[in-house]
């Protein structure tokens, strides 16, 4: 009896189950409306900003949010690795109306500045956003002329951000590694000292631990310091055989060393940004948040599409609150 009931029940269930799935369907399609209508508010031009907040810090007399907007998904540079398509999959996305709807969005979420390079448009993009549309969100830019091989260029380049309304410049990262390895330590000194002439913040990026410590040691006046951040748990990660020749160009591989870049920065005292601390999405943000700001990270910097930016500025601020820092704040 109890088999027959059973079936009864389960053929009464199944019969039911397409109305029940239809149901369940339409409720969720309601949801994912509403929140979709949410976010087009967020974004749209004249909408009072969200409660949300973030700790801030200080870079000289530079008061910003301790979570940054990365500009390479802004500028379509994505670090896909080997997967080609994804380049032209986010320039596509990343279009100009939405590039200017997520410096929006992050605001609203109160992630209240911008870092990226001088790629082309980008500059009139900002002031457009900035002095027709009334955004506030401060810039950290770096310019891409070469301050030793062209330093007229470098310093035109400087010159032509602080007059548009940059916040802080520093050295590219790119370049900064180059000149270390080159021996031109001299030229990151002559970098710094431009930035500063111009009354501007002024610091130095790097992938290479080695561009940090020079910077140290031959006491060059940078006001901070943008370095890579991550650890090894991820799949892509390089292998420990691979450590000793691997390149910035290897994919997997933003952070050689983890570890020595946490005991090197606990004696640096100048503010010290994170990049790269999800290891260009390989590591969740959740994990690779938590990791910078326990290691001493004074900021971390995050590519976020708009989409992402509500989500990790709640992830952001769980972390700030739990971390058990190795290094004092430095800003």
């Amino acid at each position: 009896m109890s088999q027959s009931i059973n079936r009864r029940g389960f053929i009464k269930k199944s019969l039911l189950s397409p109305a029940a799935g239809a149901l369940a369907m339409r409720a969720t399609q309601n949801k994912i409306q509403a929140a979709n209508t949410v976010k087009r508010s967020q974004s749209s031009p004249g909408v009072p900003a969200s409660e949300a907040s973030l700790p801030k810090g200080k870079i000289k007399n530079l008061e910003i949010g301790r979570l940054l907007l990365g500009g390479n998904l802004l500028t379509h540079f994505t670090h896909s690795r080997d997967l080609k398509y994804v380049y032209n999959l986010t320039a596509h996305y990343n279009t100009e109306e939405k590039i200017l709807d997520t410096m929006r969005v992050a605001e609203a979420h109160g992630v209240d500045t911008l870092v990226i390079h001088t790629a082309p448009g980008i500059v009139s993009m900002l002031k457009k956003y900035r002095y027709r549309q009334g955004g506030k969100i401060k810039w950290i830019i770096c310019p891409t002329a070469q301050v030793d091989s062209d330093p007229d260029a470098y310093t035109e380049q400087v010159r032509m951000l602080v007059e548009e309304g940059v916040d802080a410049v520093y050295l590219w990262g790119v370049s900064a590694d180059r000149l270390v390895s080159q021996g031109k330590v001299d030229m990151i000194a002559k970098a710094v000292e431009i930035a500063k002439d111009n009354g501007v913040p002024s610091g130095v990026g790097a992938h290479d631990l080695k561009v940090i410590k020079e910077c140290e040691q031959n006491n060059i006046d940078a006001d901070f310091y943008i370095k890579t951040f991550h650890h090894h748990d991820y799949k892509s990660a390089p292998r420990p055989d691979e450590l000793t020749t691997v390149t910035a160009e290897v994919p997997g591989y933003w952070c050689k060393n983890p570890q020595e870049v946490i005991d090197y920065m606990k004696g640096v005292e100048k503010p010290w940004i994170a990049f790269k601390v999800m290891a260009a999405g390989a590591i969740p943000p959740r994990n690779a948040f938590s990791y910078a700001f326990e290691n001493g990270a004074d900021f971390v910097l995050a590519g976020m599409f708009d989409f992402e930016i509500a989500e990790d500025v709640l992830i952001a601020n769980a972390a700030l609150k739990k971390a058990n820092r190795v290094r004092p704040w430095r800003a």
